[in-house]
């Protein structure tokens, strides 16, 4: 095998690989390991791996007993952070670099997108089967719920004053079972995205404003943008829908009088890619991030969030989240959350606009 069809097998991988030299450095990385790291491979070669590589393990001895030994090394499920990104749940991959002595390749597995991809398509069946049935219901129910309504109004007009509490209660708990039904419509109908060239900061900064003004006006909104991101694609009106989604949770969590803190972040991940059954793959480098320090997500529900009908509020409906999954995965991205106590993070993966768009069916 000669050294250019070694080269390109180097960066044909589809993993991060790392070579790492005797003394711990970062001696040389592929392609995918610069995407992974979010920096260049002549910047970070010669640096200590342990200071640019974040392992939630103790490796090193291990690492020491392998290259003595001149064994592989498997180590599955640890949270691996560059300091640039959030930490990854991932698998590595170590062993002996034939013919380099001391030398060491490492190849990173990243598990998150695998776990996201199943949880996408759980959430499109159950969103789908579940909305189904919900409009089927909703027009058969909203008729009838408004007869109720106008009869117990009609009733209440020949009723003494203490009387009038339940007549009156009738009517509001119609009219908020309506309101939910109506909800239920309008995610069943909600049209395909017009896909057009979007800068998000523009809607993140429409969503602030309107929360600055309105539900959010108790929280602090901190702008962390990456100012050379490149433009999205998607509907700017449908992706707005989100992001105000997304903050109104955020403000509704934190204690009302003291209020809280919500950070818009985005940041560029070009690494970041998902691959369909068919082989066929989809890049989705434009990120954006959403945290706040409020109590978090319950434990209960934190893994089945983004189900219709699931809900961590009081008299919460258990639609808007699962609107949102909806909204993201019309636009062939992703949507994930991490969440613990102080700290919740609801990151949106969307593909980078390249001069194609798609008009609303």
């Amino acid at each position: 095998m000669n050294d250019e069809t070694e080269a390109m097998i180097w960066s044909s991988l589809p993993v991060p690989a790392i070579l790492i030299d005797p003394d711990e450095n970062i001696g040389d990385m592929n392609p995918a390991a610069e995407g992974f790291f979010n920096n260049s491979a002549k910047w970070l070669t010669g640096q200590p791996i342990w200071d640019r590589l974040a392992v939630d393990a103790p490796l090193e001895a291990s690492l020491a007993r392998a290259r003595e030994h001149g064994t592989p090394l498997f180590v599955n499920d640890v949270d691996v952070g560059t300091g640039s990104r959030p930490p990854l749940v991932c698998n590595l991959q170590i062993a002996p670099l034939q013919g380099r002595d001391g030398w060491m390749i490492m190849l990173i597995s990243p598990r998150e997108l695998a776990g996201r991809m199943t949880q996408s398509h759980s959430v499109k069946s159950a969103a789908k089967s579940a909305i189904g049935m919900a409009e089927m219901l909703a027009h058969e129910i909203k008729n009838p719920l408004a007869g109720i309504a106008g009869a117990a109004q009609l009733v209440s007009m020949n009723l003494p004053k203490e009387d009038l509490e339940l007549t009156d209660l009738i009517v509001a708990e119609t009219r908020r079972i309506v309101k939910l039904l109506e909800q239920v419509e309008q995610f069943g109908n909600l049209s395909a995205p017009d896909r057009v060239p979007v800068n998000i900061h523009d809607v993140l900064d429409r969503a602030r404003r309107s929360a600055a003004l309105g539900f959010g006006a108790h929280m602090k909104i901190m702008e962390d943008y990456d100012p050379s991101l490149p433009m999205a694609v998607g509907d700017p009106d449908q992706l707005l829908q989100v992001v105000l989604n997304l903050v109104k949770n955020a403000s509704e969590a934190a204690d009302p009088k003291t209020g809280g803190v919500i950070r818009l972040h985005t940041f560029y991940d070009h690494s970041f890619r998902t691959r369909r059954a068919d082989g066929s793959g989809q890049s989705l480098p434009l990120q954006i991030e959403i945290i706040d320090d409020g109590p978090g997500l319950p434990d209960d529900i934190r893994g089945d969030i983004f189900d219709p009908f699931v809900s961590g509020k009081e008299n919460g409906t258990g639609l808007g989240l699962a609107l949102v999954s909806k909204i993201i995965n019309d636009h062939d991205g992703w949507i994930s959350v991490d969440s613990v106590p102080g700290r919740t993070v609801f990151r949106l993966s969307l593909p980078r606009y390249r001069g194609e768009t798609k008009e609303k069916a």
